[in-house]
């Protein structure tokens, strides 16, 4: 994300589209926060106050991400000693939580009262600290951004169950540490919402129920023209009857934990259509121009082949979020005996980079970009170098980024002998074929991206 540093911005990280992402960093993750939570739930069920308490003790206000409330200065939300015993208070308090009924961080938005979305953001952020600062340092690598090896506060972790001293290389601003945070994870309502799950699921669920019930005082029979009967019930009424309480939601999702199940499998679907960019189309149209205007001034040649690598991290990071995530530059395999130009996290949840795993059996868990800014033809000793790079484990599908082809149609076989020997599927992305994806974006069609890209994979394995 990109903050303002003077001041907090009304932004959340939420555990909730933390796990749903399928990329690596994310579910290592959301892996730390499943487990704090349900270790300090289950030693709260068990009686074990102390030890629950002293997990709590340690969160503390999360500055560094510069996301949360607060006002004319980045102060955070709170979790110091007094809001760490309000958290510890509201679920030792909670039905929800002595039942063993919440089974993740995020449900405690519905049901525990004192938890809401700053806190719930707040605790995330303390407990994934140690990932955040390996994302931090590697985008800072990647960016070439100062850094300054600092203390930061203790960072949960879970082989020993305890939390940690941590020093690390991080950007820092007025002698205060920064934290990156990944942009997919982040915000501006979380997903869990207290008043949408009582308002669009719990009433219409009670409303349903009254209806049926010949039996429901709450119901009014209205008796209309030639005899005809009509049965009524306004969500106004049953607010009355059942008021919105978090208490109250436990109580009904326990009775009825078929409409909580329902609720999440809307919001991950709602997560799986991929509406959750920040960038509005406006800004998407800005940065498409600014790298297409960059890459026609790029030169081909050694000369600028740094330059032109550079860029083409910064174009695919653009192009592919966030289907793709977390690039990495000049990555080393085989023992430091080889390198790959770039490599990305596929954590799409749609589209073609969904597809090629789980319909067309094609693995690509991380997918591999060499970059290639010759005045002169790419042909077989690049299409090898890049096939070489694949594995089952790494992936088997990856982009040959280069200027042109003098011969495009004669480069496209080379990719389906290459497919066909089942050593893997190599999609080309030249000047113009980048220029078209970046023009789509810059007229606002964002939309039609998944369809050029599918375009670009048929053209190669459709021979």
């Amino acid at each position: 994300m990109d903050v303002h540093l003077e001041k907090d911005n009304p932004l959340f990280i939420d555990p909730f589209a933390l796990g749903q992402r399928l990329d690596n960093w994310s579910h290592e993750a959301s892996l730390t926060v499943g487990t704090f939570f349900q270790e300090v739930v289950s030693r709260i069920k068990n009686g074990e106050d102390d030890l629950a308490l002293d997990l709590l003790m340690y969160l503390h206000e999360p500055n560094e991400t510069r996301l949360g409330y607060s006002k004319n200065r980045p102060q955070g939300a709170g979790l110091g000693t007094g809001q760490a015993e309000e958290v510890f208070d509201a679920l030792k308090e909670s039905s929800a939580v002595r039942t063993g009924f919440i089974t993740s961080l995020e449900e405690t938005e519905l049901m525990i009262e004192g938890i809401g979305r700053d806190k719930i953001s707040d605790l995330t952020t303390n407990i994934i600290r140690a990932h955040l600062i390996e994302y931090t340092e590697s985008q800072c690598e990647l960016y070439g951004i100062p850094t300054q090896k600092v203390a930061l506060p203790p960072c949960f972790d879970v082989e020993s169950m305890s939390w940690e001293e941590r020093f690390a290389s991080v950007p820092v601003y007025k002698n205060k540490p920064i934290l990156l945070v990944p942009k997919v994870i982040v915000r501006y309502a979380p997903a869990y919402q207290n008043q949408k799950y009582y308002q669009h699921h719990v009433l219409n669920f009670l409303k349903a129920q009254e209806l049926a019930n010949p039996q429901s005082r709450l119901v009014r029979v209205l008796r209309l023209k030639k005899g005809r009967i009509v049965r009524k019930l306004t969500k106004k009424v049953l607010k009355k009857h059942f008021p919105n309480t978090k208490n109250y939601l436990f109580e009904f999702s326990q009775k009825h934990p078929e409409v909580l199940k329902g609720y999440r499998r809307q919001l991950e679907a709602l997560e799986r259509s991929g509406n959750s960019a920040e960038l509005g189309e406006e800004d998407e149209s800005l940065i498409s121009a600014a790298l297409a205007a960059a890459l026609k001034s790029t030169k081909p040649g050694d000369a600028e082949a740094t330059q032109y690598h550079r860029l083409m991290i910064g174009i695919v990071e653009f192009l592919f979020y966030p289907s793709l995530l977390h690039p990495k530059k000049e990555k080393e395999i085989h023992e430091g005996r080889k390198r790959i130009d770039i490599v990305m996290e596929n954590g799409a949840t749609s589209g073609p980079f969904f597809t090629l795993p789980n319909a067309q059996r094609i693995p690509c868990l991380y997918v591999p970009f060499e970059c290639k800014n010759y005045g002169r033809e790419v042909g077989n000793p690049e299409l090898d170098q890049l096939a070489g790079r694949f594995s089952l484990n790494r992936g088997k599908a990856g982009f040959l980024c280069c200027r042109s082809f003098a011969n495009r149609a004669t480069f496209i076989k080379r990719c389906r002998d290459t497919i066909k020997d089942d050593r893997g599927l190599i999609i080309p992305l030249d000047d113009e074929t980048v220029l078209g994806l970046l023009k789509l974006i810059e007229k606002g069609e964002r939309s039609g991206f998944d369809k050029a890209l599918s375009d670009l994979i048929a053209e190669v394995l459709l021979s």
